[in-house]
């Protein structure tokens, strides 16, 4: 599909990329195309598109359009992504990825429907979620009343993480322990999360990789998210393990698929291919997409169809 590359206009792009994106009659792959440009655009166009993309039959777009309005830290996208959030009808990834959506925007306003959502919901992910957004605001609301700016280390892979890296001096051992203690905080886990994914390394992705064995599907996902961006290839049994079990949650598995296609080595494209005939749509659409993302960069092509650096994939 070329029809990009004859725009007159950023406005024709912008509605290209809006219709596509809710054609439900376009492959799962282009629509994800469309969705990853449109991120990259600040607008009332591009965000009703992704709002209206929350809604989608498909729970793999509707919850990466949710991921994208908080990339975009969108003070606009509040109320429908508190809508989404309420909506019990809706398949937990997205309920999961408007909490963590709002938790990025970080408004106090935010915070009454997070604390109803953290009682209430019914998906433990989303309770869990609920919790990581309340203390991501926490956090910036108590230094801004200590007259101290909210500092949040810019992410080396350009992302708005569910929480912040640490900023004290933290041996890999002791981040390590932290990340994999059960009995601590989510959020403060979390954090060792982020720092080991920064820090780099052999040890940390070490503990990375020792921390998807975690009792929680949220910690799990959110580990598999985590080593596809790092795309270290010594991940790769670890993440085809758990994309091979089908009593995983389905939001770790389509992690696991999506880091995979982020390693790319010959093991991980075929089982890929395998699992792209998965009966779970969440894990059969997320190899698609991995897999034809692969197949633009063997062509020396980009995925987006804005030229331009986005957030990674959630």
């Amino acid at each position: 599909m070329d029809s990009e590359n004859s725009f007159r206009s950023s406005s024709e792009m912008e509605k290209f990329l809006c219709d596509l994106l809710l054609d439900q009659s376009h492959h799962i792959s282009e629509r994800y195309r469309a969705l990853f440009s449109l991120r990259n655009i600040q607008g009332a166009g591009s965000r009703e598109a992704l709002i209206r993309a929350m809604r989608d039959s498909s729970n793999l777009l509707a919850h990466e359009a949710a991921f994208a309005l908080g990339q975009m830290q969108d003070v606009k996208a509040v109320p429908s992504l508190e809508e989404v959030l309420n909506d019990l009808s809706l398949h937990p990834i997205v309920r999961h990825e408007a909490a963590e959506a709002l938790g990025a925007i970080g408004l106090d306003s935010i915070i009454p429907l997070l604390k109803k959502s953290l009682k209430s919901d019914p998906a433990p992910e989303v309770r869990e979620t609920c919790d990581l957004a309340l203390r991501r605001i926490e956090e910036k609301k108590n230094k801004s009343h200590k007259g101290k700016i909210f500092f949040e280390e810019p992410s080396p892979f350009l992302s708005v993480d569910p929480a912040t890296a640490t900023l004290f001096a933290s041996s890999i051992n002791e981040l390590r322990d932290v990340l994999l203690n059960e009995e601590e905080k989510m959020y403060k886990r979390y954090s060792a999360l982020f720092t080991l994914r920064n820090e780099g390394g052999a040890s940390s992705v070490d503990a990375i990789i020792a921390s998807l064995n975690a009792k929680s599907a949220l910690m799990r996902h959110e580990v598999a998210y985590v080593l596809g961006q790092l795309q270290n290839r010594a991940a790769s049994d670890a993440l085809s393990q758990i994309i091979r079990n089908v009593n995983e949650h389905p939001m770790v598995r389509h992690e696991a698929a999506e880091a995979l296609g982020s390693i790319a080595d010959l093991d991980s494209v075929a089982l890929l291919k395998e699992f792209s005939r998965d009966p779970e749509p969440i894990v059969s659409q997320s190899c698609e997409v991995a897999l034809s993302m692969l197949e633009y960069e063997r062509e020396g092509k980009s995925f987006e169809f804005l030229f331009l650096q986005s957030p990674h994939v959630k």
